[in-house]
């Protein structure tokens, strides 16, 4: 079992930053890999970043490489999504969400085990 709290949400212009901060509990926590998610107004959840359980390893999505970062600190158990130079298409709820099995990154929602309950990410033109 791993329980999953996003925080760190909230109203910023185009051009500025915000970082998301995912608060991981539970046995698996620290050796699951580890993703974020991303779901707008009337569309389906889609894949943003992931991060392996040692942190050694990154993946993106292609419209965020170069302005967001994924990060983890498995001595806190909290996950990092820094993102920066927003646009307006980028507003959305941000889920944190725990792979238990690890190994291969999954860009796809039902390989994930766990989710946080999501932060909402506005960003205004």
């Amino acid at each position: 079992q791993v329980q999953l709290v996003e925080s760190g949400g909230g109203l910023v212009q185009a051009g500025g930053s915000l970082r998301l901060s995912c608060a991981a509990s539970g046995r698996a926590a620290s050796t699951s890999n580890m993703g974020w998610f991303r779901q707008a107004p009337g569309k389906e959840r889609e894949f943003v970043a992931a991060i392996a359980w040692s942190g050694g390893r990154t993946y993106y999505e292609d419209s965020v490489k170069g302005r967001f970062t994924i990060s983890r600190d498995n001595v806190q158990n909290m996950v990092y999504l820094r993102m920066n130079s927003l646009k307006p298409e980028n507003t959305a709820v941000y889920y944190c969400a725990a792979d238990v099995r690890g190994g291969v990154f999954h860009t796809q929602v039902g390989a994930y085990d766990f989710w946080g309950q999501g932060t909402q990410v506005t960003v205004s033109s």
